[in-house]
């Protein structure tokens, strides 16, 4: 069975180092303790004093002062590491911790979970060609040396790597090393450790080089583990649940968290508020329960963005910058059906097709196909068509030779609708304004990703009317925007008040249009 030997990074909150420590060997397991040399020397030695005799609990030979993105995070790590590889030779796995997770799981269930694969757990992609870094320095990172903190000492940091630019000062990353980035939250078995600490006392030089390396927490185990283990035992992934704002900060849990965090498929979570001790209570002893079945839904990061960002400012619908590629041209009609029920917009761009001369496309910016003419390369993913929207819809009105095209549009898009409304092109508006009953709802929210299909009844229940609301403020955002015309059309409005709508829409004769709203099934489920 498995037996885990968590290595805590602390540097605050001497108490509740403690009794972390206390709750994570009470089943059985491990604790090897680093507390930052920075913190008070009295902090350090009130976790002395209480654990200095425990027989699972040991701590680092030597304490670092550490700093974020320096080297000191992973001197410090391993400093714990080698610490309990030594002191614990029963522990199967050594599972990173910093003194904001909390376990989200029982042990019983951990030990399981582990024990079902033969495996690493840690977030490793590719340095060069993965996406992992969003923002900021990127190669950078590893290419030049870094001996200032950027945070502490931010002109000192930037002088440095920009004396070095100028003199050419790079530096090749060591031959054999594939440089990996991901999370430094993993958990890692016995002989992938001592691999790794084998590896670095054969070659320092890899020590030498990650120690100047920017942010090397994110890059140095995950490189060394891909590097002494076949990939097909690496998952790429954490254990522990964490959620980034837009910001790039972590977010804080709170005592009503609590149920969704158990849902997620991880065995701990950070950070978590340090004034939610409610939550902090259950969950320290959820770790020692037995017997308890866990649902995992797994919508956790989708669901809490959806929350959270519908209390922003305008509900976070905030003003956004689109590049220009000029104007589509003043003797051309924009015509833009926007429909939340995809199906009932296609049904009607198919029967405009048939019936019209007038070029009608579908969800050109969210599906791959959408009955688009060969267009080349500026068509081949849907970001590129969103990136280059102008473009595209100008390549549009050149490839149907017409200069009148309909397209469709998500109510959720209003910016992008705005977008066009502003060119000296016409742009006419086509509302189809569609009811919800719930099962629509439910569908939208797995569709959407907000529950998995085996989400508890009393969460979909819950979410049920938020997110009806949210889909009326979609249209009630369309409604308001002013855009110079706008028609509804509805199943409500009757066959008479719909072909009215289209014929303006359109600019075709009242029979047509007549035709068209008479569509059979046309808002049918």
């Amino acid at each position: 069975m498995a037996r885990i030997a968590f290595i805590l990074l602390m540097h605050k909150d001497p108490q509740g180092v403690i009794d972390q420590a206390r709750r994570l060997t009470a089943t059985g397991d491990y604790v090897s303790i680093h507390f930052d040399k920075r913190a008070p020397r009295a902090m350090f030695q009130q976790i002395r004093d209480a654990l200095d005799d425990h027989p699972r609990v040991t701590f680092a030979a030597r304490r670092r002062r550490c700093g974020w993105g320096e080297w000191s995070l992973v001197a410090a790590t391993l400093e714990a590491l080698r610490a309990a590889e030594t002191a614990f030779p029963q522990a199967t796995h050594f599972y990173m911790l910093s003194g904001d997770c909390m376990p989200i799981k029982s042990a019983e269930f951990a030990y399981n979970y582990l024990d079902a694969e033969d495996c690493d757990y840690i977030e490793s992609f590719d340095f060069f060609n993965s996406d992992w870094i969003k923002t900021g320095l990127r190669k950078e990172r590893l290419i030049y040396r870094h001996w200032f903190n950027e945070r502490s000492h931010k002109a000192l940091f930037y002088a440095s790597l920009q004396l070095q630019q100028r003199l050419g000062l790079t530096r090749r990353v060591p031959d054999d090393l594939q440089v990996m980035i991901g999370s430094q939250w993993w958990c890692l078995r016995r002989q992938t450790v001592e691999a790794i600490l084998d590896l670095i006392r054969a070659r320092p030089e890899i020590v030498r080089f990650f120690s100047t390396t920017w942010i090397p927490d994110e890059t140095f185990f995950q490189t060394l583990v891909a590097h002494v283990v076949p990939r097909q035992q690496i998952r790429t992934r954490t254990l522990t649940f964490l959620i980034f704002s837009d910001y790039g900060m972590p977010i804080n849990f709170h005592n009503d968290h609590y149920d969704l965090l158990l849902r997620q498929d991880y065995l701990f979570a950070r950070k978590i508020s340090p004034e939610a001790q409610e939550l902090r209570a259950r969950l320290g002893a959820l770790w020692q329960a037995t017997g308890q079945d866990f649902t995992i839904s797994a919508e956790g990061r989708r669901l809490f963005s959806f929350l959270t960002g519908r209390g922003r400012i305008g509900r976070r619908f905030a003003p956004r910058f689109w590049e220009t590629d000029g104007s589509l041209g003043a003797e051309r009609v924009v015509q833009i059906v926007v429909a939340k029920k995809w199906h009932v917009a296609k049904r009607l761009t198919a029967a405009i097709r048939a019936a019209t001369d007038i070029p009608a496309v579908d969800y050109v910016f969210n599906e791959q196909d959408a009955h688009l003419p060969d267009m080349g390369g500026v068509a081949s993913t849907v970001d590129k068509r969103e990136r280059h929207r102008r473009a595209l819809v100008k390549l549009m009105f050149e490839q149907f030779g017409s200069d009148r095209l309909v397209f469709c549009v998500d109510p959720s898009a209003v910016s992008l609708i705005a977008d066009f409304d502003a060119d000296r092109a016409q742009t006419r508006v086509l509302f189809v304004d569609s009811r919800f009953d719930d099962d629509y709802v439910r569908g939208h929210m797995g569709r959407v990703g907000l529950v998995s299909p085996d989400a508890p009844s009393d969460i979909v229940h819950r979410l049920l009317p938020i997110v009806r609301n949210d889909l009326q403020h979609e249209a009630d955002r369309l409604r308001e925007a002013g855009f110079r015309h706008l028609a509804t059309i509805s199943e409500s409005a009757g066959p008479d008040r719909n072909a009215a709508a289209l014929a303006a829409f359109l600019g075709v004769p009242e029979p047509q249009a007549r035709a068209l709203a008479e569509t059979p099934h046309l808002f049918a489920d």
